[in-house]
């Protein structure tokens, strides 16, 4: 039996950078402690979730990837033999930002990133503001704990993806996000485990916490794993409160299920032209 122990995130806004930083390398240390071997925190997960206002003062938050956030977690990583997933603001070039993960190794190699595809751009969510649309693809990442894949938030609207990355040999997809109350609210107990039993692999489903300074949503955590069979493993996170969820992913467990619900040998390409076209 194959069992990854995989944890998950979920935090506040501290009210600076520095200080959420730090916040969520203690949290790395608590997981570890527990006997995680792979995290992921939430979507930029070192600042507020500023895309409730337009104002590019917050262009700041921005770095390159690899960068310094990065290759700090990376040394922490090593320390730790963890894979950590970053969600971070991306500054490729002036001009050229994205919504971005980047993922390390347990040794503290880095990987790869991957680029938000899908950006909303409606109250709440001025996202359009912010980034431009990821253009790297879904790429799925082999990892110390197996082969990773990062969907972020809004993606998670979109089944395309989903499927791209279970085509590409995903494990485990994890999906940060910053969702805050509201018809998401329903959607976020739905949209994962659909997923998760439509591509038959592990989803990690990640959400911040509180009302932050920007807005008054309510972002309402209840971050959580669901398996290939459309189950959550174990409880959701709390719904108010910063914490970490560790849970044991049984991988077998995929192979069992695409055995018994074939949906990767039933699929038809070649019927699905229509879906593509603009």
């Amino acid at each position: 039996m194959t069992i990854v122990r995989a944890a998950l995130v979920q935090a506040a806004w501290t009210g600076d950078k520095e200080s959420m930083i730090a916040h969520h390398e203690q949290q790395a240390r608590v997981a570890a402690a527990e006997g995680a071997k792979v995290i992921c925190f939430q979507e930029l997960f070192y600042g507020p979730y500023f895309c409730q206002v337009q104002d590019a003062a917050f262009y700041e938050y921005a770095e390159s990837v690899p960068g310094p956030v990065t290759e700090r977690f990376a040394k922490l990583a090593a320390e730790l033999g963890m894979v950590m997933v970053l969600p971070v603001y991306e500054l490729e070039q002036p001009g050229f930002l994205y919504n971005t993960a980047a993922v390390i190794d347990a040794d503290g190699t880095y990987l790869g990133k991957y680029r938000k595809h899908h950006l909303p751009h409606l109250p709440g969510f001025w996202e359009k503001f912010y980034f431009r649309p990821g253009n790297l693809g879904y790429p799925v990442f082999d990892t110390a704990v197996g082969r990773v894949g990062v969907y972020i938030c809004y993606d998670r609207h979109f089944p395309e993806g989903w499927r791209a990355l279970g085509l590409n040999g995903a494990q485990i997809v994890f999906n940060p996000s910053a969702t805050s109350a509201g018809l998401s609210d329903h959607l976020w107990k739905l949209e994962q485990p659909a997923a998760a039993v439509a591509n038959e692999y592990y989803i990690g489903a990640i959400n911040r916490v509180g009302i932050e300074e920007l807005g008054d949503d309510d972002f309402y955590g209840t971050s959580y794993f669901v398996g290939p069979e459309g189950r959550l493993v174990g409880e959701a996170g709390d719904r108010r409160n910063g914490e970490v969820i560790v849970r044991d992913l049984d991988l077998d467990l995929i192979d069992t299920v695409r055995n018994k619900w074939a949906f990767y040998r039933d699929r038809r390409p070649d019927a699905y032209a229509d879906l593509v076209r603009p």
